[in-house]
């Protein structure tokens, strides 16, 4: 990367991305334990720095009044106004600088420069000029010079490749994120984006939502539950039904709830009313009709709630376009921005596109797909990956190409192992990203978190350039074979976790010994026979191993509790 790199910043209220054009195509960045999204959470202890990101929302927890969430809300508002009370007399622009000065430092190690002083930088349409002068200041205060204020409808447009929709288009852009929500009505003429209505309401996101539910728990406000409620929203968006389990919480009791997606549904209606009203009212603004709309899209981490999307489609009269990642969406249409000033995208030639998707092999032989086929290149995508079992001390890294769910039907195209100290299964992280240049050249790099050391193989051939009739026969396979592929892989992970559960199971009854009741024991006992002898069984019954794992996790509910109070007791 050149020194006269520019970033792009999503600054959000909840969580905040730096994104960035490299080789002509924009990412976003990761730091260095993998992670592509930042709380916007400040933590400042009374002594030491102050501590941006994860650590600071752990925090929260035993210090909440030093830990600063949501400073999006009071931006361009002045210390000492109602409402603005931050540790230490600072301003909102001085904790946002501290957000914006972590992504900097994502940006730098991620790119390999000694400085990035350059960025793009978006903000809600419905902010003011004092609001935006306010983001400025904060960008200042980083080390950073502003080269752009961009309005978030407008990047999430971009990222979303709707300047290329025709001469003249419009897009609805709904973006409800942790904290904020805005409905921005855009015309797409040659490129040029104009914002034609904008509504909004900065108190309302995700955040209320898990306030709501929290409440209805009748533990509102308490921060382990706070998380607890917020992790069960998100798999409501998989799942029709979650348990929310909370040890020791209020007057010692252990929470232990099952809500639905309707109770949810049901919970959040009336924010989710307002959002209809914003909806409705930018159209008015508009001048126009919801049948005039080209397109309606999702940003926003909170829009992945089915209810969200429902509403969406109901108000628009059309499915929304859900072809991004709602909560990159806005960083990556900032990163193009930046791309655009810097020139980074002015010779951007997109060569061609994977003609076979590109994985690794993980435990249990499934293929792990890191660039799917038909992506463009050039292009780069990676993951984290951690031991499967302890005292490991090392980790096979084959790399596949294909269409297959099992390893063992792709093609092998290089494999490389990363050796690391003997660590506690899940202990030990290994970061794999794949790079394909303009070339048609398959990079892979491998990094132990540990030590940060980093192992290179190159792939000169097939990454790319493979024959046809290889790539249509592969296809063809795939297509073939999908049900039993599907069968087995689901198989395999239902397999994976039987063999994690039970021994975790036997170990966890023979600490407990006489503390735990004989009905318990044996309501146990005869749940972890059934795994067994599901496995042990002719043929593979997929649905009836994932009932009994389900049934096994939950008869062992009392035990996981006895097992916490235990440790408590030692502890104290």
């Amino acid at each position: 990367m050149s020194e006269e790199v520019i970033i792009g910043i999503d600054l959000g209220t909840t969580n905040s991305l730096v994104g960035v054009v490299d080789s002509g195509f924009p990412i976003v960045l990761a730091d260095d334990e993998g992670r592509r999204i930042v709380p916007s959470a400040v933590y400042f202890p009374e002594e030491g720095d102050p501590v941006v990101g994860e650590a600071a929302l752990r925090a929260r927890a035993v210090e909440g009044e030093r830990v600063v969430t949501s400073v999006k809300r009071l931006m361009g508002r002045r210390v000492g106004e109602a409402g603005v009370d931050l540790p230490g007399g600072r301003s909102p622009e001085e904790v946002s600088a501290l957000v914006l000065g972590e992504l900097k430092r994502t940006a730098e190690r991620a790119l390999g420069v000694e400085a990035v002083t350059r960025a793009v930088i978006t903000v809600p349409a419905y902010f003011n000029d004092g609001q935006r002068n306010a983001t400025l200041r904060a960008g200042e205060l980083a080390g950073l010079k502003v080269e752009r204020i961009v309005n978030e409808p407008t990047a999430a447009a971009l990222a979303y490749g709707l300047d290329k929709l025709g001469e003249r288009s419009r897009v609805a852009v709904y973006d409800l994120g942790g904290g904020t929500f805005d409905i921005s009505i855009l015309e797409l003429n040659e490129g040029v984006f104009q914002v034609l209505a904008t509504h909004g309401d900065t108190a309302l996101g995700g955040d209320d939502v898990d306030e709501l539910l929290a409440a209805a728990l009748g533990y509102g406000g308490d921060g382990r539950v706070l998380a607890a409620v917020r992790d069960a929203k998100e798999r409501l968006s998989e799942m029709e039904e979650v348990d929310v389990r909370v040890p020791f919480v209020g007057e010692g009791e252990n929470l232990e709830r099952r809500v639905t997606r309707v109770e949810l549904k049901n919970l959040f209606r009336d924010l989710l009313e307002r959002t209809r009203k914003h909806c409705v009212r930018v159209l008015a603004d508009a001048g126009m009709e919801a049948g005039e709309l080209d397109e309606v899209i999702l940003v926003g981490g909170s829009t992945r709630i089915p209810a969200v999307q429902e509403l969406v489609t109901e108000v628009f009269g059309k499915e929304p376009n859900l072809s991004q990642h709602p909560d990159e969406a806005v960083a990556l249409g900032a990163a193009i921005q930046a791309g655009i000033l810097s020139g980074a995208l002015r010779n951007m030639v997109l060569l061609d596109v994977t003609p076979l998707s590109l994985g690794i092999e993980t435990f249990g032989g499934l293929m792990n797909v890191i660039i799917p086929r038909n992506t463009t290149i050039p292009a780069k995508a990676g993951e984290m990956f951690t031991n499967a079992v302890a005292n490991q001390e090392s980790m096979l890294i084959r790399v596949l190409q294909g269409e297959r769910e099992m390893a063992r039907d792709n093609w092998e195209l290089g494999k490389l192992e990363i050796p690391f100290e003997k660590a506690a299964k899940g202990s030990a992280r290994v970061g794999v990203q794949f790079r394909i240049d303009e070339n048609g050249i398959l990079e892979v790099l491998c990094r132990d978190t540990g030590t940060g050391a980093d192992t290179v193989l190159e792939i000169k051939e097939a990454a790319v350039d493979v024959a046809d009739e290889r790539v249509e026969a592969m296809i063809e396979e795939s297509v073939d074979h999908a049900f039993e592929d599907v069968s087995e892989r689901q198989w395999t992970e239902a397999r994976l976790k039987s063999e994690e559960l039970l021994p975790a199971v036997e170990a966890a009854l023979e600490i407990a010994g006489e503390a735990l009741g004989d009905a318990e024991r044996g309501k146990i006992v005869e749940a972890a026979d059934e795994v067994r002898a599901v496995l042990s069984a002719e043929g593979q019954e997929v649905g009836r191993l994932k009932k009994a794992n389900a049934a096994l996790d939950g008869a062992t509910q009392e035990l996981a509790a006895l097992l916490v109070e235990r440790a408590l007791e030692e502890g104290i």
